[in-house]
């Protein structure tokens, strides 16, 4: 078989680039139209892939679009369907080397103790995944591990902080006055209907008068928490916080956000707060990896429930603000959920530091769309803002905004 010399320079047909291009666009909006849920950072990771990998067969092409698309078991039925009708069957898929090596007919008994032994056991195992996403956690990165993230065990110290927190949380978050008005004792306005029946039982006359009023109801409350490498310290504790809000306060919301933004509203709702953590391990896939806080943001005001939901509410930002690369659709998306929210408060273990100062280009853009940004790096701290209302700023003041 003639091989293709290597000083020969090939050619490639604009157009077909263009027709490849164009169907790897349909691909990926039938992948959305079909429930598989297809963000930007997926599309860049599948075109990286496609350019690192440069699959000559479809069974190749198959893994590519598996390993940058499909996170959850319940997304691989999807992805297999819409790859079959744009690419046929990846009959390849499975086909790790041209031919299968040769069993040996005998096998000493050493050979089989070697073999045993090359495997890791499970506690190796579990030392190479913490190998694998270990690091110093001080520096933003990009990529993102694609590993199971293993939350510690909540102490005892600590289940009496989250108690805390939650005994003072109904009197921390911010009140708003309902839209209806209900009877009460306070002079807003009178019942006239109420008035009414009882003047009816006295011959028309009126002994007292009863009245309306529109009683108070906390807001939403709305928690973003950074799992990045640079949070990778403080980032379970946030996790329990959160736990301890969605437990206390009706109607709250939760996502995390790395390389990619995930709602884990319904994951951290389990009553055992260890056992809720345990069950974000197949969900937050990007834990302890790149930080994309531009792109997330905008990723989740995309999303018209969730504006309804921030609209008027107490959005909590649990991040160091440490944006990788261009920070426009930071300041954007910031700029936009300061506008959405009755109150945007930023929780930054750095901002602990008496001498911090938000210089970073990222921090130093949007500290003028915020309410307040405060130091907070684990659950004791976490508890000591809660108490001061989520008002309390250290040495700079954020500009501050009324609302409704």
């Amino acid at each position: 078989m003639p091989t293709a010399d290597p000083g020969v320079r090939v050619s490639v047909d604009p157009r077909l680039v263009a027709r490849t291009r164009d169907h790897l666009a349909a691909f990926l909006r039938a992948l959305h139209d079909a429930g598989l849920s297809v963000p930007a950072t997926k599309q860049r990771d599948f075109h990286a892939g496609i350019e690192a990998v440069a699959p000559s067969t479809t069974g190749q092409l198959y893994w590519v679009g598996v390993a940058t698309i499909v996170t959850s078991e319940s997304g691989h039925p999807v992805f297999d369907e819409v790859f079959r009708r744009f690419f046929g069957s990846p009959e390849d898929a499975v086909l790790v080397v041209d031919e299968p090596a040769e069993a040996p007919e005998e096998q000493d008994g050493d050979d089989d103790e070697e073999e045993q032994g090359s495997a890791p056991a499970g506690d190796e195992v579990e030392d190479l995944l913490v190998t694998e996403t270990s690091g110093s956690g001080l520096r933003a990165g990009l990529g993102s591990p694609e590993l199971p993230k293993r939350f510690g065990r909540t102490s005892a110290s600590a289940h009496a902080v989250m108690r805390e927190i939650a005994a003072e949380l109904p009197r921390a978050v911010p009140r708003a006055r309902s839209r209806r008005h209900r009877p009460g004792r306070r002079r807003h306005r009178v019942d006239l209907r109420a008035v009414y029946l009882e003047s009816r039982r006295t011959q028309g006359e009126i002994v007292r008068l009863r009245w309306r009023h529109r009683p108070t109801q906390p807001r939403r409350v709305l928690v973003l928490i950074d799992v990045s490498g640079s949070m990778k310290q403080h980032s379970p504790d946030h996790l329990r916080f959160a736990h301890t809000v969605l437990a206390t306060c009706s109607g709250a919301e939760v996502f995390t956000f790395g390389t990619r933004l995930t709602r884990v509203t319904a994951a951290l709702r389990h009553r055992d707060v260890d056992e809720a953590l345990d069950s974000l391990a197949p969900l937050v896939l990007d834990a302890d990896g790149g930080t994309l806080i531009g792109e997330s943001l905008t990723e989740l005001l995309a999303d018209p429930h969730v504006v309804t939901m921030a609209r008027g509410a107490l959005v909590l930002v649990l991040s160091d603000g440490l944006e990788r690369g261009d920070c426009t659709a930071m300041v954007g998306a910031v700029g936009r959920l300061s506008r959405l929210a009755h109150q945007l408060t930023w929780w930054s273990p750095l901002a602990c530091d008496p001498a911090y100062r938000p210089l970073t280009r990222g921090m130093a853009a949007v500290v003028g769309d915020l309410d307040a940004l405060a130091g907070v790096r684990d659950l004791e701290t976490a508890l000591a803002q809660v108490r001061s209302s989520f008002s309390h700023a250290p040495a700079h003041h954020p500009r501050r905004r009324n609302h409704d």
